[in-house]
């Protein structure tokens, strides 16, 4: 029996997968594309998986988007919002018609090393950037959110370094992650990545979101804003790695 792309062995260890890693959504407003399509790549190609994770973030950004509306700190968006529209445009044609790894290696080296110098600096001395930075950390954001679902480290960075508060960053990040899921999700059609297998597949696996952003809610509450902080460097420094070796 297969659940779309999936067989029944592999739903299991695919369904654990999207549980941990919509946890860390839950718990610290990103991540959950990253680390989805990191493990889901061992048994699926990356054009199959980029465009399923697609599907499972774009309802935790809408499910967490509505939680946390109240909270989303609008004066961050201007510049950071149209620039990631940008790169989501670029990210999703170097998807299509160029080797993405060849693309992101320089990506990953900066977010190692921007994770090296907050943690040497420690995360509540950052500098706060002006909202300029917004501009080239949303394109950037943009690209990497095309390429692997990752919803951009770059702008993660850029929320840190502005000081948010971890509810306010959650929330606001949501509001990126919605813009990303529309326009990739029209992008994605009209490259043919997405198909009725993508959706079946994508649909089997919803549960396991919304088991793991229950439970990264939980922790979200729980959790101390300095704790908060090294969490959000330790899931930047799985993306780097990532990106600069596959």
């Amino acid at each position: 029996m297969h659940l779309g792309y999936l067989s029944i062995d592999s739903y299991l260890i695919a369904f654990l997968i999207v549980l941990a890693a919509f946890a860390i959504r839950g718990m610290l407003g990103f991540g959950s594309g990253l680390i989805s399509v990191s493990l889901l790549i061992f048994f699926l190609p990356i054009k199959e998986v980029v465009p399923i994770v697609f599907l499972l973030d774009g309802v935790a950004s809408l499910a967490l988007g509505s939680y946390d509306f109240k909270e989303i700190r609008w004066q961050e968006m201007p510049w950071l919002w149209i620039f990631t529209i940008f790169g989501l445009i670029v990210g999703a044609w170097i998807l299509k018609t160029l080797p993405a790894q060849s693309v992101t290696v320089l990506l990953g080296v900066f977010i190692l090393l921007y994770v090296i110098y907050a943690i040497v600096t420690k995360p509540e001395r950052l500098p706060q950037v002006s909202r300029v930075w917004g501009a080239p950390l949303g394109f950037l954001g943009g690209v990497i959110g095309s390429l692997y679902g990752g919803g951009g480290p770059s702008i993660v960075a850029y929320f840190q370094m502005r000081h948010l508060d971890k509810r306010a960053f959650r929330a606001s990040f949501q509001f990126i992650a919605i813009t990303d899921s529309i326009v990739r999700g029209s992008l994605y059609f009209l490259l043919g990545l997405l198909g009725a297998k993508t959706v079946i597949t994508s649909a089997w696996l919803v549960p396991a979101v919304a088991i793991g952003l229950i439970g990264g809610n939980f922790l979200h509450f729980r959790i101390d804003a300095r704790r908060f902080q090294y969490l959000v460097l330790l899931v930047l420094a799985f993306a780097g790695i990532k990106l600069v070796i596959p």
